[in-house]
């Protein structure tokens, strides 16, 4: 018996080269039919996303695109707005969060964004030949920087600043059984340190899971209420926190769900009153004025599958 001996090619100097044939494993059928789906999808993805583009003229007042380096969970307007001297453009400020990867730091974000006044020449139907797309302000740029990074434990869910003092910021959590972190950004450098260390100014505990919904109350300074996947709403009032005390428990747990408690917000003319939703399909109305033990005002069936906000 003979050994089979490797296929041969010749090269150029007349050298007989391996061929790489036997080496090459090919692809399975359906590891093809897998490439093709992928592609195809891209394929899809980027031509909607072309269209999309094209048509932001006709669908948006003003539209400014900017890559960050990791994805954020939440964002929020700050309230202020600056108006500078002699320029075509509003500097107002964003709330930000990140979300990276297991191995990377967390930050809680503020970015500042120059976005251009509303009397600026906005060419909307000016075509850029290059990209092909439609719009574009005429000499004001829309930058968008981050001023200030702050130490932050896992990725931020929901960020959301106090009404009544926008340098109070609230987080939600995924660590520490869903804590709520307060940070006072005016007691943070805007260069976090490189420890990595993250020390809110005070913790809120009572929830033992994660969740994203928040809320501070507009009408009631230091208020704040927090859903939870534990099926709970928490309520804390942060003015309660005695000097160097470093987390709180809540005033108040309101249980009346069935599953995860997705959202919560505060009623905006009635401080006392509250709603949540939650993947139980259900709507519940709270008045805080009843005792610790009483149902929900109200209490509705409010769409045929969970509710997320």
């Amino acid at each position: 018996m003979t050994a089979a001996t490797p296929a041969t090619t010749t090269s150029h100097a007349g050298t007989p080269v391996p061929s790489d044939t036997g080496d090459k494993r090919e692809a399975t059928a359906p590891q093809l039919e897998e490439q093709d789906k992928a592609a195809a999808e891209e394929k899809v993805i980027n031509e909607e996303y072309k269209t999309w583009k094209k048509n932001s003229p006709f669908l948006y007042d003003l539209l400014v695109t900017h890559a960050l380096e990791w994805p954020s969970l939440t964002t929020q307007w700050f309230p202020d707005i600056e108006r500078p001297e002699g320029k075509d453009y509003t500097v107002q400020r964003l709330l930000l969060g990140t979300h990276t990867s297991d191995n990377e730091q967390n930050y809680l974000q503020i970015a500042q964004v120059q976005v251009p006044r509303d009397d600026v020449n906005t060419e909307q139907h000016k075509l850029n030949p290059e990209t092909g797309e439609l719009g574009g302000y005429g000499g004001a740029e829309c930058k968008i920087k981050i001023v200030q990074r702050i130490n932050h434990d896992g990725e931020i869910n929901r960020a959301r600043y106090m009404p009544q003092n926008p340098d109070i910021i609230a987080t939600k959590t995924v660590v520490e059984n869903g804590a709520v972190f307060i940070f006072d950004r005016t007691r943070h450098p805007s260069t976090p340190n490189s420890d990595g260390m993250c020390k809110p100014d005070i913790r809120l505990v009572g929830h033992s899971r994660e969740g994203y919904g928040i809320s501070w109350n507009t009408g009631r300074e230091g208020y704040l209420l927090s859903a939870s996947e534990d099926t709970t709403v928490c309520m804390w009032d942060i003015k309660g926190v005695a000097r160097e005390q470093q987390s709180l428990e809540p005033l108040r747990v309101f249980r009346g769900h069935t599953a995860i408690v997705e959202d919560v917000a505060w009623h905006s003319m009635h401080p006392d009153i509250f709603a949540s939703v939650g993947d139980d399909r259900r709507l519940l109305i709270w008045d805080t004025r009843k005792g610790p033990d009483e149902r929900p005002s109200q209490d509705i069936v409010a769409h045929e599958s969970e509710v997320n906000c």
